[in-house]
């Protein structure tokens, strides 16, 4: 009963997983795979990592306080902080719902050929709007771990039964190098893997479990693991899977190829099974999405005001976020993948920056929950490699 309670409780962490994953890291890790090969997959672990540190201390922000970490930026920092944000995330918001349903219009035209992909996009789309309308936080948490378990176990199958060169995975993992040519993507693969904006709806969901004291601490540590642990290995093995499979650059192309090459060696079950793997990565990251973002939008127009999901400002946003974002069906999806998940990394040295600020302030979170040095020299880290990859692209580097 202990480990089923315990297994119970990491729903959150997994949440973190199911959808930071899907349309980002299936699309965004495969496309790198397939341009620079396996030399990039340091890139995943960085990736992971970086967000297990900046959701740690996200939870401890809000644990020792009380307060989502939007709500202590807006406080403490100035109400232009508050605008600022909320014009960051309807522009993110648009990139994002377009990748998403995109993506799932693609995962539906390579399960079933006919209708096309704005149909099965469109048709996606409305069904998350419907499960996060009516189903309540504990369907969505069902539905979240079922869509991470079957992704991982077929995605990171199929990676084995690619057969790669596992020297070249070992230097490309804790080697790391950017390749000619390859800045953008290293830097949108770090920023897509595991999520972007979407890290702060932990914060939410805790406090959908009642964690709420610096007691919970060690459990919200423990569930990130898992779900950031996860989160790298699906990574990695999209990684693996796209440098050993040729890509067109459509998004169906990609899905049926890599279905092909498992229904090489396992049948058409296999073929069948990958596709299902696919699809319920990229539909998982959609309810995600479609359940969580409207939160922000709320905790950011309603300063200070607990975030209900039946209001009318969450249902506004998300109808929103469902409708709008379909014009970008008519953008070409590695396009619309790539904008997505630069997009979202530049999110990334923003929320670093005020974590640092934010606790490293002992009066505001107490000592105990204060900033360790490991803690600094993390977010330093995230800091230093974002400037760094922007004086690469823009100033020094090319």
């Amino acid at each position: 009963m202990r480990l089923t309670t315990r297994l119970a409780a990491l729903g959150p962490g997994l949440m973190v997983a199911a959808t930071g994953v899907g349309a980002g890291d299936l699309a965004t890790a495969a496309f790198s795979g397939n341009k620079f090969g396996l030399t990039i997959l340091w890139a995943v672990l960085f990736g992971a990592g970086l967000k297990f540190v900046l959701n740690e201390g996200i939870a401890r922000w809000q644990l020792a306080t009380g307060e989502t970490l939007l709500e202590g930026v807006f406080s403490r920092f100035g109400p232009v902080t508050r605008w600022v944000f909320l014009a960051y995330l309807v522009f993110w918001s648009f990139f994002v719902g377009s990748a998403l349903i995109g993506a799932c219009g693609v995962a539906g035209t390579a399960l079933f050929p006919f209708g096309g992909k704005v149909f099965w996009g469109l048709l996606h789309s409305a069904i998350g709007v419907a499960l996060v309308s009516a189903g309540g936080y504990r369907l969505f948490e069902k539905i979240m771990a079922a869509g991470i378990g079957l992704m991982f176990f077929t995605v990171t199958l199929t990676a084995f039964l690619t057969r790669p060169d596992w020297a070249a995975v070992a230097r490309g993992l804790f080697v790391p190098s950017i390749p000619t040519g390859g800045l953008a993507w290293t830097v949108a693969l770090i920023g897509g893997v595991g999520g972007t904006v979407t890290v702060l709806c932990y914060g939410y969901w805790i406090r959908e479990k009642k964690r709420v004291g610096p007691a919970d601490l060690p459990m919200c540590r423990l569930d990130l693991a898992a779900g950031y642990t996860m989160t790298a290995l699906f990574g990695i093995a999209m990684v693996v899977i796209g440098s050993t499979t040729p890509i067109e650059g459509k998004g169906a192309g990609l899905l049926a190829a890599l279905a092909d090459r498992l229904g090489e060696t396992l049948g058409r079950p296999g073929r069948t099974v990958f596709l299902l793997g696919a699809w319920a990565a990229i539909a998982s990251s959609l309810l995600g999405v479609w359940q969580s973002v409207p939160y922000l939008f709320c905790d950011a127009l309603h300063q200070g005001t607990v975030v209900e999901t039946n209001s009318r400002t969450y249902r506004g946003y998300l109808y929103a976020l469902a409708t709008v974002p379909a014009l970008g069906l008519f953008m070409s999806f590695e396009v619309a993948q790539k904008l997505y998940a630069i997009v979202g990394a530049a999110f990334m040295p923003m929320l670093a920056a005020s974590l640092l600020l934010l606790n490293g302030r002992e009066d505001w979170v107490g000592p105990k929950l204060k900033n360790g040095l490991f803690s600094n020299a993390a977010l330093i880290g995230v800091l230093g490699f974002f400037f760094f990859a922007a004086w690469m692209k823009f100033g020094g580097g090319g």
